[in-house]
């Protein structure tokens, strides 16, 4: 686990602070639960044109050293 630092206005300390109380958990790991199912619904975007060719073979990531070398030597890799 990484330890970090957030900064919560006061009326917010207040309530994560008796949210905590009242469930009998610790601050740490409700911040923990909320940014969890936060980052589930929230996924990165996925970056343009990712998934929009298709080569036709399915073995490109394990040949993708061979293919880079192939490429480099017809000059079309620098």
């Amino acid at each position: 686990m990484v330890k970090t630092t957030v900064y919560l206005h006061n009326d917010l300390a207040v309530t994560l602070r008796q949210m905590a109380i009242s469930q009998g958990r610790s601050q740490a790991e409700l911040i923990r639960d909320a940014l969890e199912t936060y980052a589930k619904t929230n996924s990165r975007p996925v970056s343009r044109g990712f998934g929009k060719y298709s080569s036709g073979e399915s073995d490109i990531s394990e040949r993708a050293e061979e293919i880079l070398m192939e490429a480099a030597k017809r000059g079309r890799w620098r």
